[in-house]
């Protein structure tokens, strides 16, 4: 681990009106590591991904990236600074042709290299390069995912949080899309993966952190993560 954090979270607390989703977190991410949060439905992960990005106040307790207080940053100033969001569902524009999809990635941040970083995205995803003009929302579901994070990339982000990347889709893309996100983080790109794929997520990175209602309740080196036999009870039925 890097002496300071890229990302790093203290007694984290969020929730919606009266109802307290996150309960005290702590995690932490590394400069070039891949770090995976695990959990059931309602565990409060898409919670915290928003809550780091500047979606959802957080009502106690401190987020700093990069060394810097960002808990009462927009999300906007979250994005220039680095720190990059492809929430779950991927969220696309439909109506917009692939390249205007991309292109605004890179609106709050490394517009000067849109058409060069364009390229990096075309080559990791050749579909895409394909597709260039066709309505984003015409696209297959695997081909929306690789929009969305292809979309993300634009912005040169120094942290990557990629929200159940692998869900809807097919083994077989699913296979693709881990092997693609080992390949970013090889490149030297952290990432904060938030996954229901225990397993698969567990084979890529290097650490882990297990959600449940809203708190860690077990975290460390993915090997470690992986033989416990509670975790195996609890997510793979073993």
């Amino acid at each position: 681990m890097a002496d300071r954090a890229l990302l790093s979270v203290r007694g984290l607390h969020a929730g919606y009106g009266e109802v307290e989703i996150l309960r005290g977190i702590d995690l932490e991410v590394a400069a070039g590591d891949i770090v995976a949060v695990l959990g059931s439905n309602g565990a409060g992960k898409s919670t915290l991904n928003m809550t780091i990005s500047g979606l959802v106040a957080a009502r106690e307790g401190s987020i700093e990236f990069e060394g810097r207080a960002i808990q009462n940053a927009s999300p906007a100033e979250i994005v220039a600074a680095g720190l990059v969001h492809v929430p779950e569902g991927r969220r696309i524009f439909p109506n917009m042709s692939v390249a205007e999809n991309l292109d605004l990635g890179s609106y709050r941040r490394a517009a000067a290299q849109r058409d060069q970083n364009r390229e990096r995205v075309y080559a990791m995803f050749p579909r895409l390069r394909e597709r260039t003009k066709q309505r984003a929302g015409t696209l297959s579901g695997g081909e929306m995912q690789m929009l969305a994070i292809g979309r993300g990339l634009m912005a040169e982000p120094k942290l990557l949080i990629l929200d159940e990347p692998s869900l809807g889709l097919s083994p077989l893309l699913v296979e693709e899309m881990f092997a693609m996100i080992l390949r970013l983080n090889k490149d030297g790109l952290a990432v904060l993966l938030v996954e229901q794929n225990v397993v698969q997520s567990l084979d890529i990175v290097h650490r882990a952190y297990v959600l449940e209602h809203g708190s860690v309740v077990m975290s460390g080196p993915a090997a470690d993560i992986r033989s416990n036999a509670d975790l195996k009870r609890a997510f793979l039925g073993l």
